[in-house]
């Protein structure tokens, strides 16, 4: 890793554009499907918490269900974090403790390691919100960030699933910025951030970079185009760059819609090409 990864990169935004766009993204997704509720698993984290913000500015807090999913090894402060949350913006809580759904599924392997459980307690997540959508005749809201979509970062059907993602086209650098403007306290502003998925699990740990240090590298790679030597000559190390490729490129199928194979008879007899250019993205 280059010392200069954290080179001076401008990923300011216009926060007050940026809530009117996001907040408008919303009300009119909401118009469009003509549904009642937003579904916001809540985790006492930033990104759900300035998702949760946003919605009750675009829908107002009545047709809003915050969703609280611990399990048994859950950080008890994510649990009072994301209850608080709910207070503060006015959001009624329901919790649904994840824990026997998903140790019933493990109960006769006990081979599966950290890993396995961490993406089962993900999708269970999901389960949940998504019969609780269907319950409220409601739309499923993602808080999943730029930074995290691109790097793969995230379970695949579980907390990368949604209907709608107004935060998902912003750096986790940019997300805090728009928090630091949209009311979010402070003692979520300075928690770190933590799927939550295993005890003393940090993003930034399982990362191996901070998303300071990672967010500039981002935005040049996908945003700006830079080339492999344009960004070794902004004094990136080479092989983290190929590394940090490799992971966007390994991750794209997580965010696209699953590809379908065509067999239609106007593709037979053509060229057909699978789309697969992350920068798109």
């Amino acid at each position: 890793m280059s010392s200069n990864l954290n080179t001076k990169i401008d990923l300011r935004i216009d926060t007050k554009l940026v809530e009117k766009i996001l907040t408008g993204f919303i009300t009119d997704c909401f118009e469009k499907t003509g549904l009642e509720k937003a579904v916001i698993g809540l985790s006492g984290g930033l990104d759900s918490s300035v998702t949760a913000a946003l919605t009750v500015k675009a829908l107002g807090c009545e047709r809003i269900a915050g969703i609280v999913l611990p399990y048994k090894t859950s950080a008890q402060s994510s649990r009072k974090d994301a209850e608080f949350m709910a207070s503060h913006f006015g959001i009624k809580a329901e919790l649904i403790d994840i824990t026997p759904m998903t140790d019933e599924y493990f109960k006769t392997d006990n081979s599966a390691d950290e890993n396995r459980r961490g993406n089962m307690m993900a999708r269970q997540r999901m389960a949940v919100l998504y019969d609780i959508s269907a319950r409220e005749n409601g739309l499923v809201i993602g808080t999943s960030n730029k930074s995290e979509l691109l790097l793969g970062y995230g379970t695949i059907f579980g907390d990368l699933a949604c209907a709608i993602n107004p935060v998902g086209d912003l750096y986790k650098t940019q997300l805090r910025q728009l928090a630091n403007d949209i009311d979010i306290p402070k003692r979520i502003l300075k928690k770190k951030p933590t799927a939550d998925l295993v005890i003393g699990q940090t993003d930034e740990d399982d990362l191996g970079f901070t998303y300071d240090e990672i967010d500039p590298l981002l935005f040049l790679m996908v945003d700006e185009q830079f080339s492999f030597d344009e960004l070794i000559e902004k004094g990136y190390d080479a092989d983290f760059v190929r590394d940090i490729e490799k992971r966007i490129r390994m991750n794209h199928y997580k965010r696209i819609p699953p590809l379908i194979a065509k067999v239609s008879k106007r593709t037979i007899g053509h060229e057909f090409r699978y789309p697969w250019d992350w920068s798109a993205v």
